[in-house]
């Protein structure tokens, strides 16, 4: 019987992930900063653009795609947000979870789980 594959961890990945763009990085600076925060509307619209596809809403496509492509493209929002987030602070990780607690307590009543 053969094991899933482990996932790689989320923000060590994160973190080379970030590492590997910013060492490619045409544009730097503040403009740089401002078109890596604009990916993440590139990636909500592609996310908006499976969705249309799966319901069939265009009627000139019809249903182009599926609903394992509106989760792909989910991922790759939550990607392209946490890469995002690194950019703008080395301590992102801590950033999140700070910003999750608080989340989960104002909707939850801090009841997780």
């Amino acid at each position: 019987m053969n094991a899933e594959p482990r996932p790689p961890d989320l923000w060590p990945t994160v973190d080379a992930l970030w590492t590997w763009l910013e060492a490619d990085q045409p544009v730097s600076g503040r403009e740089g900063l401002l078109l890596r925060m604009l990916k993440l509307s590139e990636e909500v619209g592609e996310a908006a653009q499976a969705v249309i596809g799966a319901t069939g809403q265009n009627p000139r496509k019809g249903t182009s795609h599926t609903w394992e492509d509106v989760e792909s493209e989910l991922c790759d929002v939550v990607i392209t947000a946490l890469v995002a987030l690194r950019t703008l602070t080395p301590d992102a990780e801590a950033v999140f979870a700070g910003h999750l607690a608080r989340v989960a307590k104002r909707s939850l009543g801090g009841h997780v789980g």
